[in-house]
């Protein structure tokens, strides 16, 4: 069939086509998109700081409605509202032991464009295009592998585009401190960074009852509204010196932190801010950048840990459902990030992100 999609055949550049989409395979469904998210990762993938397979087809939060069902499809049908998710092969052992966040194909699957039995689903003029994540969402219908898709209770198409980044965005940040940290009542955590994925891990520190959430940006409006979602205090650390005042406000540090800005050199600050036995989860995707600890780092504030964390250490069959769940009961107000693009502004989205105008554009089909 022929769709309309966004095509970006060299870095930096996207481009409204018209290109031909092959039918569902036996574990895949036809997915009309309604809406999908923009992500930093989408924008890194766009001017090639993470290797892709070009030309290629972005977006990979994606929302829709299911038109089509392949021969092996049982737990969705037609006219089902789906959250699309990131895509995982369903044989290693990390999959069989419910972590499909660190699938032994996560990168080939993620970033070379290809579906689980290593082909593409989209074409011009027979010339293959790939997929970004299995889903290509930067188009008005895709192809997905019924794993990776996530039945929405929701009663509106409106309430649908709203939860487009639960498929990457929200799930990062929210499990980050949920799932990664299984933070309780009582925890300290310091957020660094309050975009999409930063203010979902403030929303989720809240429903943890941590008892001091500590966002930390340059942005004003955006500490404005992390304290609107929850944050305790709020650092502008162009103005102050965040490792300093966290410590002053914590009596010392705190247990848990996270990097969600993107920018390398924040590592120091992040690791800088902890308590003793503390750990700090980078979740942001820059690029190929070195971060250099000094090795005093570790050794003057000894049993701390530094890790990185994919999609959140999310199974998005469990997870997602129970995010969309603290939607539903106004715990996780995730429409408050959220601005509206239509799918030919797909620039301008890109460019609100980037300047920090838009915390989470999502593109309307």
């Amino acid at each position: 069939m022929k769709v309309l999609a966004s095509v970006t055949r060299e870095p930096g550049q996207l481009s409204l086509e018209e290109v031909e989409l092959s039918t569902p395979r036996a574990s895949e469904v036809l997915v009309k998109t309604i809406a999908c998210g923009v992500c930093h990762t989408d924008a890194a993938a766009l001017h090639s700081f993470i290797p892709v397979t070009l030309p290629i087809i972005l977006g990979h939060e994606g929302v829709g409605i299911v038109e089509e069902t392949g021969s092996e499809v049982s737990t969705l049908k037609k006219g089902d509202r789906i959250i699309m998710s990131f895509p995982s092969c369903g044989k290693c052992d990390y999959c069989h032991e419910g972590h499909p966040y660190a699938c032994d194909s996560l990168n080939t699957l993620f970033f070379d464009g290809t579906y689980n039995d290593g082909t593409k689903r989209f074409s011009r003029n027979k010339i293959e295009i790939s997929s970004f994540f299995g889903q290509g969402s930067f188009a008005d219908h895709v192809i997905i592998d019924a794993r990776n898709a996530v039945k929405a209770e929701v009663d509106t198409d409106e309430d649908l585009a709203n939860l487009c980044s639960l498929g990457c965005g929200v799930q990062t940040g929210a499990g980050a401190v949920l799932n990664r940290f299984a933070s309780k009542k009582g925890t300290s955590i310091a957020i660094f960074g309050c975009g999409g994925v930063g203010m979902s891990a403030i929303m989720a520190a809240v429903i943890a009852e941590c008892n001091l959430i500590i966002g930390v940006d340059i942005v004003p409006s955006r500490l404005e509204l992390a304290k609107e979602l929850g944050a305790t205090h709020v650092i502008n650390s162009r103005e102050t010196d965040p490792v300093a005042e966290i410590k002053k406000i914590t009596g010392g540090g705190v247990h848990k932190s996270v990097e969600s800005s993107g920018i390398a050199d924040v590592t120091l600050q992040v690791l800088g801010c902890l308590r003793r036995e503390g750990t700090a989860v980078l979740l942001s995707v820059t690029g190929s950048e070195e971060i250099r600890l000094p090795l005093e780092t570790l050794i003057l504030n000894p049993s701390i840990t530094l890790t990185g964390l994919s999609e959140g250490a999310s199974n998005p069959q469990i997870f997602i459902p129970r995010l969309v769940q603290y939607y539903r009961e106004g715990r996780l107000p995730v429409n408050k990030l959220v601005k509206f693009y239509d799918f030919k502004e797909i620039e301008k989205a890109f460019e609100d992100s980037h300047n920090g105008v838009t915390i989470k554009p999502v593109l309307r089909f």
